[in-house]
C-alpha cells in the first residue's frame, strides 16, 4: 500500500494566469482541491516539497494530505522546458471511499522464465492497471509473474492476480499485459533457413 503524503499548502488569495506566475517566481505552485460537491479550494505549494513527493513514484497513487484535507492527485501540469511543476488538481476524497487509480505494472519471476532464458524478449504491453479500489488501500504496483513463461507465451488481463479488493475498470479479459517474443536474430535465422530450403526445393 502507499504510504500516505503530507503537503503544506496555503490559501490563495488571487488566481489568475499573473498572479500564478509571481507564485512560481517565489518557488510555489499553484493547486486546486475540488470534490464532494464543495467549493474548490484554490491554494499554493512549495516547489521543493512537491517536487520530492513526485520523486516517490507513486505521487499519483498515494493519498495526499493537503491543507488538512484527504485527496488524490488527478492531474500535475509541467512546463514544457524546464519540466518543473507549473500546476496540481487534487480531489478531496473520504477515508474509506472507492476510488479509479491507475496502478503501475511490475513484471517479476524473469529469472524463473525458461523463454527469457533462451533469449526471449520480454515486451509489457500495458504498463499500468486502472483499479477501483479502497482509498486506504491503494496499491503501488501490479505484480505481473513471468515465471515458467516460455517464448511466444501472452499473459492476459485474466492472468493476473490483482491486489486485494481491487477490480479493474475494463471488462477486456482477453486485454494482453505481456508477451514473450523470439529474439530478432533467432526470427532472421529461421527466415533465412526457410529461403534456403525454398531455393533447394526449386
Amino acid at each position: 500500500m502507499s504510504d500516505t503524503i503530507t503537503l503544506a499548502a496555503e490559501t490563495r488569495d488571487r488566481v489568475g494566469k499573473g498572479a500564478s506566475r509571481a507564485l512560481r517566481r517565489d518557488g510555489r505552485v499553484p493547486a486546486v482541491i475540488y470534490g464532494q460537491n464543495k467549493e474548490p479550494t484554490s491554494i499554493h505549494l512549495e516547489e521543493k516539497a512537491l517536487v520530492k513527493a513526485l520523486m516517490t513514484g507513486h505521487f499519483m497513487t498515494s493519498v495526499i494530505m493537503v491543507d488538512g484535507q484527504r485527496t488524490l492527485a488527478k492531474d500535475v501540469a509541467f512546463h514544457p522546458v524546464t519540466d518543473r511543476p507549473t500546476h496540481v488538481d487534487f480531489l478531496r476524497i473520504a477515508e474509506h471511499e472507492a476510488v479509479t487509480v491507475a496502478v503501475p505494472v511490475v513484471v517479476v519471476g524473469e529469472e524463473l522464465s525458461p523463454g527469457i532464458k533462451k533469449g526471449g524478449v520480454l515486451t509489457l504491453a500495458a504498463h499500468e492497471l486502472e483499479l477501483t479500489v479502497d482509498a486506504a488501500d491503494i496499491p503501488t504496483e501490479v505484480q505481473v509473474s513471468v515465471e515458467g513463461k516460455e517464448i511466444g507465451d501472452v499473459i492476459h488481463l485474466s492472468d493476473v492476480k490483482l491486489p486485494k479488493g481491487a477490480t479493474v475498470t475494463t471488462d477486456d479479459a482477453d486485454l494482453t499485459i505481456a508477451s514473450i517474443t523470439a529474439p530478432t536474430a533467432v526470427l532472421d535465422e529461421e527466415a533465412g533457413e526457410a529461403t534456403d530450403a525454398e531455393t533447394q526445393g526449386e
